[in-house]
């Protein structure tokens, strides 16, 4: 697991490690959509890039974490962080992200019914900050392989990956490297 030394940062760089860990704590542990977004500027904008899912300003930012994002998340959710660049605005963190689907997640999946699957999806954050507040969050992940981990799409048909893209994150030996060139090239340097 990635540990930050926060010796390393500026006085202006730990603050937005702390705000965005705030931030974190509320959405995961608290469960606080007025704590969540109490970490904000006046106007925050939040994209969730697969599904274009999240919100524009707080009275939207609120409604969507207390009604569709911190309720929806099921409660063997985990998180293991990989990496986490900090800027001078900007953090980026790349982690894991685990759940059984057992509750609807439209953020994540719009529209499918709970299927009992597990799903571990590699996520990119990038938090923009502005006076001191969180102005921008933009989450990235591969939707193909959530959609076939929760049995939606077939990787037998489809040059995608499922949970292995997680697992090979987490341990690049874990998961042979072009598997899906290989089902149609042979060529055994790869």
């Amino acid at each position: 697991m990635f540990t930050l030394d926060m010796n390393t940062l500026t006085s202006e760089q730990r603050a937005m490690v702390e705000l965005w860990e705030a931030h974190l704590e509320a959405e995961f542990e608290t469960k606080s959509a007025s704590a969540s977004c109490g970490t904000m500027t006046k106007e925050p904008y939040v994209n969730h890039i697969p599904t274009l899912t999240g919100g524009v300003g707080w009275k939207q930012l609120e409604h969507f974490y207390d009604k569709y994002f911190i309720p929806h998340m099921p409660a063997d959710v985990e998180t293991e962080l990989i990496s986490r660049t900090v800027g001078q605005n900007r953090i980026v963190d790349e982690f894991v992200f685990r759940c059984t689907h057992t509750v609807q997640m439209d953020w994540l999946l719009p529209g499918v019914p709970p299927t009992g699957r597990r799903l571990e999806l590699v996520l990119i954050v990038i938090i923009s900050f502005e006076e001191g507040k969180m102005s921008e969050e933009h989450i990235h992940w591969d939707q193909a392989s959530a959609l076939v981990q929760a049995g939606l799409l077939d990787p037998e048909t489809l040059p995608v990956s499922g949970a292995e893209a997680a697992h090979k994150m987490l341990d690049r030996n874990s998961v042979p490297s072009n598997q899906l060139i290989k089902r149609t090239i042979a060529d055994e340097l790869l």
